[in-house]
């Protein structure tokens, strides 16, 4: 039976999330049962083509992103694939009516990775739009189970805190992308002499993406709002972290919040949420 496989495929995705992230984990685990194999399933999606363009060094990794580009498309349409992270993700897309547009935005900025770009501000947003607020959005699809009012209400929302995500992801990882990727998404940033000035204007920018990404969490059904919640928190701890170090610490390590104080995050954000905070 096609399910036995269907099944298979979500349980690979949740072992793709459950091994390359704890903190979304977690948030995945408090999101209801009804939804949190979808996320799973975009997330398994999102981090393979990431792995492609990213870490699989010594590979041709533009024939294989264009393969599994070609893939994707593909599962889409045919509404299987024997690829099991593309056919849980297919099953998603299928299911939520996930706009093919934000699927197409997503795979360009992994492309993008795939060269040496000296990025804008124009080519920043473009990133940030494709690597981290589709990705929010594709998510949107699945928390509101196809109320489109809702969603277009919680969309600007979901896109901040999409790009607030991203924007902390590459503070965090600005030594690996810097010194052995040779990324710098940065407009007009030059890493080689990084000043607190300039830290300090990306926090700020950082900053007000998260206050509006909070608007929007606590307007979330209840389906999704505690899973997501316990993210922000997550991201925003990683963020002060950050923010107390020198610029020239970031540039020497990457900035972690180990697993004892996650869990300490999730305590104090099941006490908020049951306490009414949200």
């Amino acid at each position: 039976m096609k399910q036995l496989f269907d099944d298979l495929s979500v349980g690979i995705s949740k072992m793709t999330t459950q091994k390359y992230s704890t903190s979304f984990s977690y948030g995945i685990y408090f999101l209801s049962p009804t939804i949190r194999n979808a996320i799973y399933s975009i997330y398994g999606f999102v981090r393979v083509a990431d792995e492609i363009v990213d870490s699989f060094e010594g590979y041709d990794r533009a024939k294989l992103m264009a393969k599994f580009k070609e893939e994707t498309y593909e599962a889409i349409e045919q509404k299987i694939s024997t690829n099991p992270i593309l056919n849980a993700f297919q099953q998603v897309v299928n299911t939520y009516s996930v706009e093919i547009e934000l699927i197409d935005s997503f795979l360009k900025s992994m492309e993008m990775d795939l060269q040496k770009i000296e990025y804008t501000r124009e080519k920043f947003n473009e990133y940030i739009l494709g690597s981290a607020e589709v990705v929010g959005l594709m998510c949107l699809h699945v928390f509101c189970q196809g109320n489109k009012e809702q969603y277009e209400k919680l969309k600007p929302y979901a896109m901040k805190l999409g790009a607030a995500f991203q924007k902390v992801n590459f503070l965090r990882d600005l030594k690996d992308d810097y010194e052995i990727l040779g990324r710098n998404y940065f407009p007009s940033v030059n890493f080689k002499a990084f000043t607190a000035i300039e830290k300090s204007e990306i926090e700020s920018e950082i900053e007000s993406d998260f206050k509006e990404a909070l608007v929007g969490i606590k307007m979330l059904p209840a389906n999704c709002k505690l899973g997501v919640y316990l993210a922000f928190i997550y991201y925003k701890s990683l963020f002060k972290k950050i923010k107390r170090l020198p610029a020239s610490k970031i540039l020497a390590e990457r900035v972690r919040i180990n697993n004892t104080h996650k869990v300490g995050l999730m305590i104090n954000s099941i006490v908020s949420y049951k306490m009414r905070i949200l």
